[in-house]
Formats: C-alpha cells, sequence, structure tokens
C-alpha cells in the first residue's frame, strides 16, 4: 500500500526545500576538491523501502507510519518510494516476527514499533519470536502520560493523594502487561491501594469509567490528555497527580514539556518518602516507562544493514526534524515531543530491554500476587 504524499501546502514547502538543498549542494560541490568530492560519494539507497507497520490501517502506529514517510522519502538520498506494509495480528507480535523471519539487510525493510512490540519482548511472551538486539534503531518518538483522580478524592494534587493513599480506589484498566503496567507500579510504589478492573477494550473506555464515576482515578497518554481531559480539569471534574515524565538524554527522567507544571512520578515519590525511588521495583517502573513511553514508537532496521545506509536514514531524518515545517507539521500528530534519533536512541533501548534476574523476579511475584497475571 502506497504512503500517503504530504498536502498540497506542505508538498510546495519540501518542493522549496529541494530547490534550496540541491542550489547549496551544487556550491557546494563546485567549490569541494577531488578529494572532498572522494569522500563525498553519495550512499546507493535501494529505490524501494517497505516499511512494516504490525498494525491495522488507520491504528495509531499506522497513523505515525503515515505522517514521517512522506518527509523521510523526500529527505533520504534518492527519494526512495517507501511503502507501508501493513501486517496485523497478535497485538503487532505477528508482524514483528514475519519481519525478523524475513527482513533484509540492505536497507530496503524497516519496521514500526511500538510499547506493545516491546512489551512482550520484556516479558518473555512465548508467542515472540523477535529480539530487539537483532534490530538497530533509525528514530524514535516519546510520548507521556498523566493520572489523575476524582474531585471527591480532594481539589487539589495534594488533598488527592493524601485520600488515594488512606483508601482503596478503582482504575479502569485494560490488562497488566499492557501500557498501564508502569503506571500500576508507580502507584504501588507510592503505596496506594488500587483495585484495578480490568477488561477495557483502550484507555478510552477507562476514561469513560472515570467519567461515570465507576473509577476514582485514571491514566492517559498527553494526546489522549490534553484532547480529553484537559476539559474535564478545566471544569472541575478531575484533578491531575501527576506525569511520568520523559527521558533526558542522559537517561534521566525530567518533567514532561507537555505538563511542565506538573510534578513527575518521582518528584511525588521524593515528596512523599523523602528519598528517591530505588530497588527492583524502581527498576520495573524504569525500564516499562522507557520502553513504553519514552522510545514508544520505533523505526527499526536488521543490525546487518549497512552502517552508511543506517547512517544516512539517520541523517535525513536529523534534517527534517530540525526544520520549522516538520514542527508545524508535527504539533498536531506528535506533540511539543522531539523524535529521538541515532545512537541516544540505541543507548536507552537496551537499558530499557535489559531486565535483570531480580526485577524479573519481583516483576513475577507482583503480578501474579497482585493481579493474579503470570509471566
Amino acid at each position: 500500500m502506497m504512503t500517503r504524499k504530504p498536502s498540497s501546502f506542505t508538498a510546495s514547502r519540501l518542493a522549496l526545500t529541494r530547490v534550496t538543498r540541491a542550489a547549496a549542494l551544487g556550491i557546494a560541490i563546485a567549490g569541494a576538491s577531488l578529494a572532498g568530492n572522494a569522500q563525498a560519494a553519495e550512499v546507493e539507497v535501494p529505490a524501494n523501502i517497505k516499511w512494516t507497520v504490525p498494525f491495522g490501517v488507520g491504528g495509531g502506529t499506522d497513523v505515525w507510519a503515515r505522517f514521517f514517510s512522506p518527509w523521510l522519502s523526500d529527505y533520504i538520498p534518492g527519494e526512495p518510494t517507501i511503502m507501508i506494509d501493513n501486517v496485523p495480528g497478535g497485538g503487532s507480535i505477528n508482524g514483528a516476527n514475519l519481519f525478523a523471519m524475513r527482513a533484509k539487510a540492505d536497507g530496503s525493510n524497516w519496521l514500526g514499533t511500538s510499547a506493545s512490540t516491546q512489551y512482550p519482548a520484556m516479558l518473555d511472551d512465548r508467542r515472540v519470536r523477535y529480539d530487539y538486539s537483532e534490530w538497530t534503531p533509525i528514530l524514535a518518538t516519546p510520548t507521556g502520560g498523566v493520572v489523575y483522580g476524582q474531585p471527591s478524592l480532594g481539589d487539589t494534587a495534594d488533598a488527592a493523594i493524601d485520600a488515594l493513599l488512606s483508601q482503596p480506589v478503582k482504575l479502569a484498566a485494560q490488562n497488566p502487561t499492557g501500557l498501564e503496567l508502569p503506571v500500576l507500579i508507580a502507584l504501588d510504589l507510592l503505596g496506594a491501594d488500587v483495585q484495578a478492573v480490568f477488561g477495557m477494550r483502550s484507555r478510552g473506555e477507562g476514561r469513560l469509567a472515570f467519567e461515570r464515576g465507576e473509577a476514582d482515578i485514571d491514566f492517559q497518554t498527553s494526546s489522549a490528555y490534553l484532547s480529553n481531559v484537559t476539559p474535564l480539569v478545566e471544569s472541575g471534574k478531575a484533578v491531575p497527580l501527576f506525569s511520568l515524565g520523559l527521558l533526558d538524554d542522559d537517561g534521566k527522567i525530567v518533567r514532561d514539556p507537555a505538563f511542565p507544571d506538573l510534578p513527575t512520578f518521582n518528584e511525588v515519590y521524593q515528596a512523599r518518602h523523602g528519598e528517591a525511588p530505588s530497588g527492583p521495583a524502581y527498576e520495573a517502573f524504569r525500564k516499562f516507562f522507557a520502553s513504553g513511553f519514552a522510545l514508544q514508537k520505533l523505526i527499526m532496521v536488521p543490525r546487518d544493514t549497512p552502517q552508511e545506509l543506517v547512517d544516512a536514514y539517520r541523517d535525513a531524518a536529523r534534517e527534517f526534524v530540525a526544520t520549522d515545517e516538520f514542527k508545524q507539521d508535527a504539533e498536531a500528530q506528535l506533540g511539543p515531543y522531539t523524535p529521538v534519533i541515532g545512537d541516544v536512541i540505541q543507548r536507552h533501548l537496551e537499558d530499557a530491554m535489559s531486565i535483570d534476574e531480580a526485577t524479573r523476579e519481583w516483576l513475577a511475584k507482583w503480578l501474579e500476587e497482585k493481579h493474579n497475571a503470570r509471566i
């Protein structure tokens, strides 16, 4: 299936960008030495790139890939045709398995992954036949999340958290090993007695349960929070408690740029317990937060893809991500989050996907005792 093209307005901007870049390149070539010309030989990029998206058409990852593909095609040398290949099934496991078995390492095969691809690999799901160490990341897009409560708990975050820690509270959730996993761990670390009601088909269903008064607290990712929960906060029907935060380049959790006035979970824990969170429970939170939020969606290629192609793809991404045109177009799609590119992703991904035995043992015991789930 072919990707959608940019709007006529965007296309005209990109065409102008190409002309400007071409002119600049012509000047640079004219003034370069023969040695410089030899070093500047163009990378041979495949004419066609098949981008496997292991989700159905119209889903979040599919929309994300179709947003990025015109930009990537325009900025990669040779302007390759990028074709989206939707391979849904198994919550992305089926498509990722097929990619792991069949993808060529010549730069012509990409994979788009999401938290629901990362989590099963981290949890040793028996259906998984892929290994993230066999892939190299090109680009990642982060997102954030916010936990909020009913105003009946308290009309301020501190008052609501006081109540949260003194009585059982209900949370409408999808499943204990999905996107809510780091949120459930964070609430447990704080000392909350959360009675999770699983079975929601989406986070949107969880929010509706909250709006009906069936849940005391809820959690939404940044985009859903900004569009659907902010009006509840403004009308006094919800109280934001904390955000999950965001990873900086050094791997430290910092405040979410979408919610700069909202403390992170780490800050709330520190204020309540007088020390920073630590131990196997916090390690589990940190790793699933990183792989599910800070690196939520990824473009991956087989590990043996030539380095010059990997560099060409990363350089192209860096170039368009820095433009005002991309930032303007990306605001609605990505929010105030800048894509992460190159070696920074590699470091964060390797750290997130590696779970030591103590953390794994804690997680397995916690899931079984708290949520009757086994890994």
